[in-house]
């Protein structure tokens, strides 16, 4: 209700019923109101404000539709004021008139509009409710949808279903509480599309993990009943920290017994009684014909898991479309096994020290399942050891597909001529990572502004490199020609240029380098290494004129163009990303949702 008032004039109460109130607001009760509703034996003041506007004081109170005394609005107000949302209008010197309302309609059980509507629209009505935010210590998560089981029988059964498709389980105590729960209740089970287990600790309970296992919430018994109850489930998210409790029967039981699986993720699980059982399970495959209904798994960081089990796994897997299996024991013939019949749109091989570049350029080249690519992830740690020399980056960039959105190539030996090869992947990738190329400022600007290239230097690529890492653009190489035809503006918006020796401080402010222009959007992140970030933390005036800012988490730091300055889209929510929202993700996700937990610290902490 919105009151005008004339602020000038002598305060005169004036008079409505109770009764008028709903029309008046215009506002339906939450609730269906009860003839003993008692009025409140107080005054309801108008307050006038600057703009001739007062605040609704009605609004939030539900009155008796009986009969009951009036209720005096009184103080600043004077007697000429209209009421926008009715009728009524009273003017100076006329007596107030009654409102004329008619009392508000109450339905009868499940007669309503909203329960009325069809099933399939009601629920996505409810799921709008659902917070798809990570657990943050005890407190409590979806308080709306809880008050909605308390609002009718029909709406109580569509809550249901949204408040138990999706578990989140942040604790043991949590867990324990669900499994008893759906122990009485087996037809909530039913329900339960997935089990998130990415968020567990025993952190914050005061326990350790040692006193934790006493606790027997927890356990192998007990993961392996609630799998067991849970018969519709489609996606399983587990971690390092439940490793000791994912025996043989559990994996048996994700591999054979929930027919409806079709994400299963084990990240870091890397203790020796984990490594045991799933070799022991997998070992049923050998002689067994079985294939799996799996579509997404993620080993990432299992790297204590033997090789031959993925030369087992993988080709039980038709219908595979996203796999990740950085810094583990994967091999080339067990990277060939995929079936043919799977389609590959995500795929993290970063760290993988048992392949050969040599084996994942022909099976990114030749195999029919990785034809169609979103996320790519070969990056690798040359500390240890390098897994894509210049011959390997030659054969691969032209053979990349034209669906990638992100490229990994961190620590491949990339020479200043295979710009010309990257320079076209710049049209529709997002993500790109170079982390340890052999390059400069003047060949990282030719991914946004047209300019000559660097072609191949007149020995064979496999010579070795200028001795000088700041020689100039021509040193000891040939420069080309623009390349024919109009030019086509890039799409990226994460650039890894981490451990790039031209790459600093200085030649980041220098007027030579279009990073920071607005001739480089749509980018907006640069990764850096902890060098440059420390100097950049430092250069807060430069960084606030220029409009970008440093951020870190973990071991990374970013350069980030603020989103207050920059014009365009900056939301870095895709759906190749299923639902996270930073960019430069080094995990390969397998289910839809926000980030966070142990997930979150591989994806974008480490």
């Amino acid at each position: 209700m919105i009151i005008v008032l004339d602020p000038g004039l002598s305060p005169v109460p004036s008079r409505y019923y109770p009764a008028d109130f709903y029309k008046l607001t215009n506002r339906r009760a939450s609730s269906p109101v009860s003839p003993g509703f008692a009025l409140p034996d107080r005054v309801l003041t108008a307050r006038p404000t600057q703009n001739r506007q007062t605040a609704d004081t009605a609004d939030r109170r539900v009155f008796s539709p009986n009969d009951a005394p009036p209720c005096v609005v009184q103080g600043a107000p004077a007697p000429n004021f209209r009421i926008r949302q009715g009728s009524v209008k009273e003017e100076a010197g006329e007596p107030p008139k009654q409102a004329m309302v008619e009392a508000p309609k109450v339905f009868a059980p499940a007669e309503s509009p909203l329960e009325k509507l069809p099933v399939e629209i009601l629920d996505e009505i409810i799921a709008q409710l659902a917070l798809d935010s990570p657990p943050s210590g005890y407190t409590p998560r979806n308080v709306d949808l809880i008050n909605c089981l308390l609002t009718s029988r029909t709406v109580h059964v569509a809550t249901i279903n949204t408040l138990y498709s999706n578990i989140t389980i942040p604790h043991s105590a949590i867990f324990s509480k669900f499994l008893t729960h759906v122990s009485e209740y087996p037809g909530l089970g039913t329900i339960v599309k997935r089990l998130d287990l990415s968020h567990f600790t025993s952190v914050g309970l005061g326990r350790s993990r040692q006193v934790n296992s006493e606790v027997q919430n927890m356990t192998s018994k007990t993961l392996l009943k609630c799998l067991e109850l849970t018969p519709a489930m489609q996606e399983v998210l587990l971690q390092e920290n439940l490793d000791d409790d994912i025996d043989e029967n559990v994996l048996c039981k994700l591999f054979f017994g929930l027919p409806k699986l079709r994400a299963v993720d084990f990240c870091a699980s890397s203790s020796k009684p984990f490594a045991e059982s799933f070799t022991s399970a997998v070992t049923t495959f050998i002689d067994s014909p079985m294939n799996l209904a799996l579509r997404r798994l993620s080993l990432h960081e299992c790297f204590t898991l033997p090789s031959s089990v993925f030369e087992t796994l993988l080709p039980r897997l038709p219908q595979l479309t996203h796999l990740d299996v950085s810094h583990t024991r994967i091999t080339d013939n067990a990277l060939a096994s995929i079936p043919e019949s799977a389609s590959l749109s995500h795929l993290n091989l970063g760290r993988c020290t048992q392949i050969s570049g040599h084996g994942a350029v022909d099976f990114l080249i030749n195999h029919p399942a990785a034809r169609n690519l979103v996320f790519l992830n070969l990056a690798c740690d040359i500390a240890r050891y390098r897994l894509l020399w210049e011959v390997d980056v030659e054969r691969l960039l032209p053979a990349l597909p034209t669906t990638l959105r992100s490229l990994n190539l961190n620590g491949a030996k990339i020479r200043r001529w295979h710009v010309q090869l990257i320079r076209p992947l710049t049209k529709h990738l997002e993500e790109l990572s170079l982390a340890c190329a052999d390059l400069m400022v003047h060949d990282i600007n030719s991914f946004f502004r047209p300019g000559p290239l660097s072609s191949s230097p007149p020995s064979s690529p496999s010579s070795s490199p200028p001795s000088s890492p700041i020689s100039s653009p021509t040193d000891d190489y040939r420069v080309t020609d623009e390349p024919s035809g109009p030019w086509v503006e890039p799409t990226l918006h994460y650039l890894d240029l981490s451990s790039i020796p031209a790459i600093t401080q200085s030649s980041l402010f220098s007027a030579s380098c279009v990073l920071l222009s607005p001739t480089s959007m749509p980018l907006e992140v640069i990764e850096l290494g902890d060098k440059a970030i420390s100097s950049l933390r430092e250069c807060r005036n430069t960084n606030k004129r220029l409009g970008w800012v440093v951020k870190e988490l973990g071991r990374r730091g970013w350069y980030v163009r603020d989103t207050n300055t920059a014009s365009g889209n900056q939301s870095g929510r895709r759906s190749w990303k299923m639902g996270a929202m930073w960019w430069g993700m080094r995990k390969c996700p397998v289910a839809w949702g926000e980030v966070g937990g142990l997930y979150g610290h591989y994806m974008f902490k480490k």
